[in-house]
């Protein structure tokens, strides 16, 4: 399913857009040696073949997780004939180059400086730290972004109506449902959402319209959505409820029984010490910190002393977040940020926060721009932005007006009305 020409290529058109620079040295057949640096399934190795084509040259490929130095020689042999006894170009393309190590990597050099072949090196890894700087100054690195759901769905529905190398001839019945819950799971990813595709076909149901293929065989393929719950032991989960209720409601008493039933049910007082340290960040959170550490230290005291000694230190800490001022901001505040980390695809950091340590990072623009917040008037930064793009402006933490959370509220609202104060 690779495409044959440039325009049917998917993604990538901040580099071969029409008018790019990559996309015009390609048509006008101006080769250079270059490096493609990005996610996988981001068309890297479909990129090479056809460049190769569109130069005419003849395509070698090594692994850089099986070759060595013995199998460059001999694609650098080929690329020798290829030149000297047909007039003939080479594209050597090396996938995961940056699995080679600096001996390897130096034995490239030569051969690329002297025009025998042209190198094209794929890599899934930051290349600066990976690749040696012989090798990077005698290339051009290109950076391979992840394809959006919209170019994923282009390339599910080619293989759909493709009956020579997809899925045409089995005349598959595919909703643009199905289609968009297989371009969002495969989060940038081309080959992920085709090798899905192509298991979901052989769970595709048979009508008499013919085969279809549901929403329920992607996420059997998938999995992602599936959620196993424990039906076991329903009383002793009853029981776990009761007692985090209990501390969440701010009532110590009914707290303390529903531990000691537990405890003298035989419950794991490790188990219930966890559950307390999690009552801690969920349900008191920011409005008093203080209660994370007592619950903590209560685990810990327990570990040391164990039953039923430590069954007072357990019982201390769930007293106290009973009666706690209460906040659960981060907990709802980590549920939207997650929801948004798992929906919104792997999203590029903006230039301006990402370090940059080495020449090729700045050469990116890495890092241009970022203000220095403790260079700013009360360590504000007034106006920066450190989302994606996309999600600029998200909001997801609201401080509650209890305990220690009043005075951080007061904070972020003044910052947000006085940048400057």
């Amino acid at each position: 399913m690779r495409p044959a020409t440039l325009d049917e290529y998917a993604g990538q058109s901040h580099l071969l857009a029409v008018g790019k620079p990559l996309r015009r040295a390609i048509e006008e057949s101006r080769p250079h040696s270059m490096l493609f640096w990005g996610p996988p399934g981001t068309g890297k190795t479909t990129l090479a073949r056809l460049i190769t084509h569109y130069w005419n040259a003849e395509f070698l490929t090594l692994s850089a997780v099986l070759a060595g130095v013995k199998d460059i020689r001999a694609a650098v042999e080929v690329a020798r004939d290829n030149r000297q006894q047909r007039g003939r170009a080479t594209v050597l393309f090396v996938d995961e180059v940056h699995r080679f190590n600096k001996t390897q990597q130096d034995a490239f050099l030569p051969h690329i400086e002297d025009g025998t072949l042209l190198f094209i090196g794929a890599t899934t890894e930051n290349p600066s730290f990976e690749l040696n700087n012989a090798l990077l100054s005698r290339v051009r690195t290109y950076v391979l972004r992840p394809l959006t759901p919209e170019a994923i769905v282009g390339v599910l529905q080619r293989a759909l109506h493709n009956r020579e190398h997809g899925l045409g001839e089995q005349g598959l019945q595919v909703s643009d449902e199905v289609l968009d819950a297989l371009a969002q799971a495969a989060d940038g990813d081309a080959r992920r959402a085709l090798n899905w595709l192509e298991q979901a076909a052989d769970l595709a149901e048979a009508t008499p319209a013919g085969a279809v293929l549901s929403i329920a065989s992607v996420q059997e393929v998938v999995g992602g959505n599936l959620r196993r719950f424990d039906k076991g032991g329903d009383l002793f989960y009853e029981q776990i409820s009761a007692l985090h209720k209990s501390v969440r409601g701010t009532d110590p008493d009914a707290a303390l029984y529903w531990l000691c039933r537990m405890l003298d049910g035989g419950c794991d007082p490790l188990y219930i010490a966890r559950r307390v340290v999690r009552m801690a960040t969920e349900d008191i959170g920011n409005a008093d910190p203080r209660g994370l550490t007592l619950a903590l230290n209560a685990w810990d005291t327990y570990e040391r002393l164990g039953s039923p000694e430590g069954h007072l230190a357990i019982a201390q800490a769930v007293v106290y977040l009973a009666c706690a001022p209460k906040s659960n901001a981060v907990y709802t505040a980590f549920k939207q940020a997650m929801m948004d980390a798992q929906q919104s695809g792997s999203l590029d950091v903006p230039l301006h926060l990402r370090n940059a340590p080495t020449t090729l990072m700045k050469a990116l623009d890495y890092g241009k721009g970022y203000r220095y917040a403790h260079d700013e008037q009360n360590a504000y930064a007034t106006g920066e932005n450190y989302f994606p793009e996309a999600l600029r402006g998200r909001r997801y933490y609201e401080p509650v007006a209890r305990g220690l959370e009043i005075k951080i509220r007061e904070k972020l609202a003044a910052l947000r009305r006085h940048p400057s104060d």
